[in-house]
């Protein structure tokens, strides 16, 4: 059996001390398998950000273990986790997060940057990327000339191109308009059709609709774990998308 791509073991997050102490996670434990399609919901103070921040290496536990595909987090230095952040998890924002002024390649190509591929890889992989999420005409578009829809696609390619082990979108859909949400949502169910493990943070209940498994928290701490019925079928990709979805490695 393949070792989870999260192990979170006794998760406790406290900020400040004495009497300003806040407890943002109270002994969490949280595993999620290779493929599986994951909801995290809960009102604001329940703990959903802060367990985001530790999944995606953004932030630290002051208690237990984190196990990123099997890595213990807690024992890398600093820029070790930076490596293991840019290799091993591709984020989708509610902002988008794009590069203003920047056409839509090379704002996906910016993670192989960072991971130092050469250009011409990075723009192959790029323009395959946004294939693949209906944009193969989009490519020198800047931010500005898209939609909210396209920048948050935008967003899932360059969140994808490195073939990241685990995808975390944190309310994705929470810029976007209705038919642009349903689009971003078949494309987060196509991407896990074809092997992709995500982590959906959202209070939506029609996004966590989409995932297999719908994880509550209230006051740091899970309430309940339920796994539900797939969508019926895989869905199809963005229009446009002309490439095979591998499955993620």
């Amino acid at each position: 059996m393949s070792r989870p791509v999260i192990d979170l073991d006794g998760v406790s997050k406290v900020y400040g001390s004495g009497e300003a102490e806040v407890r943002a996670l109270a002994g969490v434990h949280l595993r999620v398998e290779r493929g599986d399609y994951v909801a995290i919901m809960g009102a604001s103070g329940s703990g959903k950000s802060t367990m985001m921040n530790l999944i995606g290496c953004l932030d630290t536990a002051t208690r237990g273990r984190y196990r990123l595909d099997g890595i213990d987090v807690a024992s890398l230095a600093e820029s070790q986790v930076a490596k293991i952040r840019n290799r091993k998890i591709g984020f989708v924002f509610q902002s988008f997060n794009l590069i203003a002024r920047t056409p839509a390649i090379d704002n996906v190509a910016l993670p192989m940057a960072y991971a130092k591929v050469r250009a011409a890889e990075r723009n192959r992989r790029a323009a395959a990327a946004l294939g693949l999420v209906g944009l193969a005409d989009r490519m020198d578009h800047r931010p500005n000339e898209l939609s909210g829809g396209q920048q948050q696609r935008v967003a899932i390619a360059r969140a994808i191109v490195t073939e990241p082990i685990l995808l975390l979108a944190d309310e994705p859909t929470g810029a976007l308009d209705s038919r642009s949400t349903h689009e971003v949502m078949a494309l987060f169910d196509a991407l896990n059709s074809r092997g992709r493990t995500l982590v959906i943070i959202t209070h939506e209940e029609e996004v966590a609709a989409h995932a297999k498994r719908v994880v509550h928290m209230r006051d740091g701490s899970v309430i309940s774990d339920v796994r539900q019925g797939a969508l019926t079928g895989p869905p199809p990709l963005a229009a446009g998308a002309h490439l095979q979805l591998g499955a993620a490695s």
